[in-house]
């Protein structure tokens, strides 16, 4: 203990490497991940008042986590609000309305203490940047601290369990699996599966002589699904070309187009029938290639903003983020550590490979200049204070300040010779880091009022995760199935974006059997992630 306690560097380490032993024990699938951390640093305060971390860890931690997280979420979370954005922010804000509304009762029936009753909160609906925002609202004194902390590790596993089994129950009950109507969620084709190539014989008269251009825009010529593909090349009397706005198409070609299976079933008609022969393809001229965006300059600009074909007579026909894979377009915007799939004649290959950089070192160098001026802006709106009607003042706080800030920058990507958004690879190592520095600090600093709080209120901290889960699902099931009409593969993916848990997902997804659930989850997960770290500060005035 005193060895621990005089060296905070070696404590951190040891809670962080028991918390990750922990977290990969798994039991039917479900394990607690990175969130033992929090665990694991609970039980090690429990045995001595000494051990705890500095406040300034988890200061550190929870800085980077809500940032990059951000930084990530703010593309989606900005698109989500122009598509269907009215309907799924108001179902996410009604849902999580409902919950708050079920924890403040708990509150009041179970007689629960305010920081205890909001880290209950965030705990059954397994929310750890809501966690931190309460602990950065309360200012981090002595047992007052203790209480969120507690009340969310009692509650989360509660939270998960709960939530999974209505996910496992009502489409039973209501005998809703993967039906007709729940196969395809409406205008996400290209979410939904990932894209593939097709080779299609133009057989359509009066699709030729008309610029792709205009072919492709207009619903009238081929549909609106033309928008989800792309076509990348093109075989006329043996020789090959790349496709590009002004290409028209004659009777005979043969041209390759990418997109999601659903969206090519619905287009090749209107161009011709499937072609068997793509096998000849000769890669002598035309060549593709895996090409890793890491230069700075390219990073947070649109491809047609590039000029591709001008350049290099290259077009992009997809791109893998992270472990999505997705049809390009003109007007998708390039992050950094997206790998492009590029067509082009084989001599220009090379160019395009030192236009995008192509260097994986680069990929994983963090712009230290970027993240210390977007973090410094967050912490300087944090500080900003927000009448509230009552004269209650808000202040957005070390966990909301960062979040709202990086929200917005994700979505700019650049400005001028800055660019904000990290390489994916460092922005997930800085996020992981983050939690764990974040989990352990919180947890060692209220471990030791663990076991006086389970005495006290152990028993009704159950039952108030308890009735929050409950109340949480019910209404997301009965007002998204019954009242919404959204497919119940998407409504459970939905579900587990609102309660922010990849569990859940992963759970979601292997009750489906198909990748409609992520469509779903990718809706609703920012609105849900800022509106619980809001909602969690709330339950803190009673």
């Amino acid at each position: 203990m005193d060895l621990l306690s005089a060296n905070p560097l070696l404590l951190l380490f040891v809670v962080a490497g028991l918390g990750y032993v922990v977290g990969r024990i798994r039991i039917r699938g479900f394990g607690l991940g990175v969130a033992a951390v929090l665990f694991a640093g609970l039980a090690v305060g429990a045995l001595d008042p000494r051990l705890a971390l500095p406040e300034v860890v988890y200061q550190l931690g929870l800085v980077l986590f809500v940032y990059t997280i951000g930084l990530a979420s703010g593309p989606g979370f900005f698109a989500g609000l122009r598509r269907r954005g009215l309907r799924d922010s108001l179902f996410a804000l009604g849902v999580l309305g409902a919950a708050t509304g079920a924890a403040w009762a708990a509150g009041r029936l179970l007689n629960l203490p305010a920081p205890l009753l909001a880290g209950l909160y965030a705990g059954s609906l397994t929310n750890t940047p809501a966690l931190a925002a309460v602990l950065e609202r309360l200012g981090g004194a002595g047992g007052t601290l203790a209480l969120p902390a507690v009340g969310y590790s009692l509650a989360y596993p509660v939270g998960v369990l709960v939530v999974i089994g209505a996910c496992y129950a009502f489409p039973r009950i209501w005998r809703a699996g993967v039906s007709p109507e729940g196969r395809r969620p409406a205008g996400d084709e290209s979410d939904g599966e990932p894209p593939v190539n097709r080779g299609v014989c133009i057989t359509r008269p009066e699709v030729t002589g008309v610029p792709v251009e205009r072919l492709w825009r207009d619903p009238s010529l081929v549909t609106e699904d033309a928008r989800h593909v792309v076509v990348s090349r093109l075989r006329r009397g043996g020789h090959q070309q790349i496709v590009t706005a002004s290409t028209t198409f004659e009777l005979g070609d043969v041209i390759t187009l990418v997109g999601a299976p659903e969206a090519l079933d619905r287009v090749t008609p209107r161009l011709g029938v499937p072609s068997d022969d793509r096998p000849e393809w000769d890669r002598s001229e035309i060549d593709f290639r895996r090409i890793f965006v890491s230069n700075r300059a390219v990073a947070g600009r649109r491809l047609r903003d590039l000029r591709l074909k001008e350049r290099f007579g290259a077009t992009v026909t997809r791109i893998k983020r992270g472990d999505v894979e997705l049809v390009a377009s003109a007007g998708t915007v390039l992050e950094l550590g997206d790998r492009v799939r590029v067509v082009a004649p084989r001599e220009q290959l090379e160019p395009l490979a030192r236009f995008f950089g192509d260097s994986y070192r680069q990929l994983s160098e963090v712009d230290v200049p970027s993240l210390s001026l977007g973090i410094a802006l967050g912490l300087l709106l944090g500080l900003v204070p927000l009448p509230l009607p009552g004269g209650t003042v808000l202040r957005l706080g070390f966990a909301g300040g960062p979040l709202v800030v990086a929200l917005v920058l994700g979505l700019v990507g650049r400005t001028g010779p800055v660019v904000w958004v990290q390489p994916q690879n460092a922005n997930l190592t800085l996020r992981q880091l983050g939690l764990v520095l974040f989990l352990a600090g919180v947890s060692t600093r209220s471990g030791y009022a663990l076991a006086a709080t389970l005495r006290e209120a152990g028993g009704a901290i159950f039952l108030g995760a308890t009735l929050v889960a409950l109340v949480f699902s019910v209404v997301a099931f009965v007002v998204g199935y019954r009242w919404l009409r959204i497919p119940m593969p998407v409504l459970t993916g939905m579900v587990a974006g609102l309660q922010t848990q990849p569990a859940t997902l992963a759970f979601a997804t292997e009750q489906a059997r198909s990748e409609h659930p992520n469509v779903g989850y990718a809706a609703v997960y920012p609105v849900a992630m800022v509106a619980k770290i809001l909602l969690a500060q709330l339950l803190l005035n009673g």
